[in-house]
């Protein structure tokens, strides 16, 4: 989906990758135009994967080391290198960053990126993959958005860096008040020139959906999700998160959205420092009712 809406802008509406499009906004070729309803956040703390045999027992220890990843630019990564380097002092520039498939030979980046003269990313062998590389022990462990299949498949040798990432999350919570933010939904830029409305009724008709959703996930007398404890943990993550833990709109998460884009411009994938208002259509900061 994101190569498509970023190579070829196939869709007129569309989920896209923060990082890829803060990217395309800081170098003044954006094609969509955001809303803020962010259709993906997650607490990255469960995205670090590693040799379990190699020594790694603390974030430090991943200085000097060569880490797999799909791109370099995904949304999932940048918060995990900005959470390492804020919190734990390992700067991108400590590790190596092995890029390459995860389960298929060969993946280029989406959007061509500029990384700064002291960030080395190789290219994993032809014919290799990230997770034949992580098994083989050819790569010390791997950062992405999901799991490799090897942890999955329960490897001797490969487990998570946070061992406990619910509790990793939770203090990362209390300390920053910052859920992570992946995704936003965006529109063709030249209907939203067309139709100036449009963005403000896609962002009221998404929030009316949201809270149909929630509404749905509390009734727990017939519960609409295949999980168990689904109870227990909605009402963990409000005790610690407050009542609308996925919250959309600017107001809300200005404080995320800036540490993302101070994340995004340090690590060298956008040329300047974006700013919040330059994201989001401006129709989308204030509500209306019909």
């Amino acid at each position: 989906m994101f190569f498509r809406a970023f190579r070829h802008q196939a869709c007129d509406i569309s989920e896209l990758s923060l990082s890829s499009y803060s990217i395309s906004v800081a170098r003044g070729d954006a094609h969509y135009v955001a809303i803020p309803v962010f259709l993906s956040r997650a607490f990255r703390h469960t995205s670090v994967y590693i040799r379990t045999d190699r020594g790694i027992d603390s974030p430090e220890d991943l200085k000097g080391r060569r880490i797999g990843i799909a791109e370099y630019q995904l949304s999932a990564n940048v918060w995990v290198r900005g959470i390492l380097e804020e919190h734990h002092g390992v700067k991108p520039s400590d590790i190596t960053w092995v890029r390459g498939g995860m389960d298929t030979p060969g993946r280029p980046e989406k959007i061509k990126v500029d990384l700064p003269s002291d960030v080395v990313v190789e290219a994993a062998p032809d014919g290799s993959t990230l997770n034949q590389m992580l098994m083989d022990g050819e790569i010390d462990g791997f950062i992405g958005p999901r799991w490799p299949r090897c942890f999955a498949e329960g490897h001797p040798h490969v487990g998570r860096l946070f061992t406990d990432s619910i509790g990793a999350a939770e203090d990362y919570f209390r300390k920053t008040q910052i859920f992570p933010i992946m995704h936003v939904v965006g529109l063709r830029r030249s209907l939203a020139d067309a139709h100036p409305w449009l963005p403000g009724a896609l962002m009221k008709g998404f929030s009316e959906a949201k809270a149909l959703a929630t509404a749905a996930l509390q009734d727990t007398s017939a519960t609409k999700v295949t999980m168990p404890f689904v109870e227990d943990t909605l009402n963990r993550a409000q005790a610690l998160m407050g009542p609308d833990p996925w919250s959309y709109g600017v107001a809300a998460n200005t404080h995320t959205l800036d540490t993302f884009l101070g994340y995004h411009a340090s690590q060298g994938l956008s040329p300047r420092r974006v700013a919040i208002e330059e994201l989001f259509h401006p129709s989308t900061f204030e509500a209306y009712s019909l």
